[in-house]
């Protein structure tokens, strides 16, 4: 009987001190930290043995993604300001005589200098630009990021912004979790985009928290169910409740999803789900089968710009409710 007490103590003491060590990473994966030396973050990939190992015990210490690039042709700094009032910087770039405009959304530890390929391109097709730091990200103010729970607001001020200047024709673009936190913001704020382009969002925030766990080597379970749990505490956040998968049914205007066929981050039965939940007939799947999760303009160019271009230029068709839904899947 003593021997039993015993195991139950260590049991307990051991599920104590997971929950410590989760209860860190839950803050650090929402927390970036100052970085006035602007020096790099390294990517979980890249980790040593002994970095990974401390990673795993403390959770990764993120500072803020540093702008090291900067457009090549002219563009305007803007300056947004969120629900919190804090100051997002964006850059915006006019081209005359527009097709329209595209707002361009970065992924996690990420920022504006890291879409420029895909900001250059949609300018060369005639379309004005305006890409923009999240907040706790790049030069846009904060520390606390949500992974696109409360960034839609963010995006709600870049689409407000082009709204005011009469735009009719707004097209949004987003790569992980900039591509989730349009899934959720259309339907949330009522966005009234003309198309999107959704490149890599994970399904749920529950699947991006395993693919995290996956590119540290990190057993799935039952870290990933404890991380939600105090990341929602943590945050007031619905972690849970937060899936992408089924906001998409709040997009009705036609839809390009991309996908990396070698992407350990995002899997396809994510990729799947997202597709088959969209709300709208005019979809595409296209799968990028040599890429991982990453940007399909710098690593599949041609590809990319084809994609791109095509759906860009195909007339939109009326929605009918009494059609089944069809499908481009390309490879």
């Amino acid at each position: 009987m003593l021997a039993l007490r015993r195991i139950g103590l260590v049991l307990l003491v051991l599920f104590a001190l997971l929950n410590v060590i989760l209860a860190f990473h839950a803050a650090r994966f929402t927390y970036f930290y100052d970085n006035p030396e602007k020096t790099p973050s390294k990517k979980p990939e890249s980790y040593s043995t002994s970095e990974k190992l401390n990673a795993a015990l403390f959770g990764l210490k993120l500072k803020k993604s540093v702008v090291t690039d900067y457009p090549k042709i002219p563009y305007e700094t803007l300056r947004l300001t969120n629900e919190l009032g804090q100051k997002l910087e964006g850059w915006y770039i006019p081209v005359e005589q527009a097709k329209g405009t595209v707002i361009l959304c970065h992924g996690h530890a990420s920022n504006k200098s890291r879409v420029l390929c895909e900001m250059d391109y949609f300018h060369e097709l005639g379309y004005n630009t305006l890409s923009f730091d999240f907040r706790a990200h790049g030069n846009s103010q904060g520390n606390i990021c949500t992974i696109g729970f409360r960034e839609t607001n963010d995006l709600k001020a870049a689409y407000d912004f082009v709204t005011r200047g009469g735009e009719k024709n707004i097209i949004l673009w987003g790569v992980s979790m900039g591509a989730a936190t349009i899934l959720k913001a259309v339907p949330e704020h009522s966005l009234k985009p003309s198309r999107v382009i959704l490149e890599c969002p994970f399904a749920s925030l529950y699947d991006a928290v395993q693919g995290r766990l996956r590119s540290m080597n990190i057993p799935a379970h039952p870290a990933s169910e404890l991380l939600l749990l105090w990341g929602g505490l943590e945050r007031s956040m619905s972690t849970y409740q937060y899936r992408p998968s089924e906001y998409a049914k709040g997009l009705t205007m036609p839809v390009l999803l991309n996908w990396g066929g070698n992407d350990p981050r995002v899997l396809r039965h994510e990729t799947d789900a997202i597709f088959q939940n969209l709300g709208t007939q005019q979809k595409q799947l296209v799968i990028f089968e040599h890429s991982a999760h990453q940007s399909y303009c710098t690593n599949e160019p041609e590809k990319w710009r084809a994609t791109i271009s095509r759906f860009l230029q195909a007339s939109p068709q009326p929605q009918s409710v009494s059609k089944p839904v069809t499908a481009l899947q390309m490879r």
